[in-house]
């Protein structure tokens, strides 16, 4: 990891993945868990039980509560199609990438049949791209730009793991394709000269 750089790494507490990988994407400590209770509430203001984070309110964030919380701040998430090959991002275009993996339940050693969800930020700093999973001790180095594209193709590949990719990217022309974010070349939508 280049010395020179200070990244910005929390590191995981309870069940605030999506806390973290919100901070970490963004580099800095802008979101707090009550500001994401706070987006539950909104989202699902009648509901006894929230859909949304745990039963305790322990965290365990969906993506509904990571979109809105971007929307806040101007940015927006997609959800990337496995299907494709992650060499169809135009990275210029990104602010960097939410993962979301499956997690197995431990007890000490032994692994329970219960599965848990983690969220994840990918992100370049400087040069490099860089894994922030909050349960890292440190930041992850991926590399350059092929790297995070092996990176991200080796996460998706997991078929059975059922893993999932949001985009972000900062808000902008409405008028732009939905489809921004695809490089032109692998454009299906736009029409040959």
């Amino acid at each position: 990891m280049p010395t020179t750089l200070k990244i910005y790494h929390e590191k995981q507490t309870r069940q605030l993945c999506a806390l973290h990988a919100l901070n970490n994407l963004f580099q800095e400590n802008i979101y707090q868990k009550a500001e994401l209770d706070n987006i539950c509430s909104n989202l699902s203001p009648n509901a006894w039980i929230n859909p949304h984070r745990s039963l305790l309110g322990l965290g365990n964030y969906d993506i509904n509560v990571i979109m809105t919380a971007l929307e806040i701040r101007h940015c927006e998430a997609f959800w990337f199609d496995k299907r494709k090959d992650p060499s169809c991002i135009d990275l210029d275009k990104i602010v960097g990438f939410i993962l979301n993996i499956p997690l197995d339940y431990k007890i000490g050693a032994i692994t329970l049949p219960i599965r848990k969800r983690h969220w994840i930020a990918v992100r370049r700093i400087g040069q490099h791209y860089y894994n922030l999973d909050s349960k890292l001790r440190q930041p992850e180095l991926l590399g350059t730009e092929s790297d995070v594209l092996h990176f991200l193709r080796e996460q998706l590949k997991e078929k059975e793991q059922q893993r999932e990719l949001f985009l972000v990217r900062y808000r902008s022309d409405c008028n732009e394709s939905p489809q921004r974010w695809i490089e032109e070349s692998h454009d299906i939508n736009k029409t040959a000269d």
